[in-house]
């Protein structure tokens, strides 16, 4: 009886799952969210950038 228990819950997560995903591949959120972390994305590439090419010239002008 728990191992038919068991399955079932197995069996609704993966449902669940499944559910999840159509619907994810039906509004199209994965390239939303995508969409919507490409600014953050950029803002923290150009602060690497800017820390990169400073620390560049400081090594620099230690020579």
């Amino acid at each position: 009886m728990i191992v038919l228990k068991i399955i079932l819950i197995i069996l609704a997560v993966l449902l669940v799952l499944f559910l999840l995903s159509l619907v994810i591949y039906f509004f199209n959120l994965d390239m939303k969210f995508a969409a919507a972390m490409t600014p953050v994305m950029n803002r923290y590439y150009d602060w690497r950038r800017q820390k990169r090419n400073k620390a560049e010239k400081e090594q620099t002008r230690t020579k």
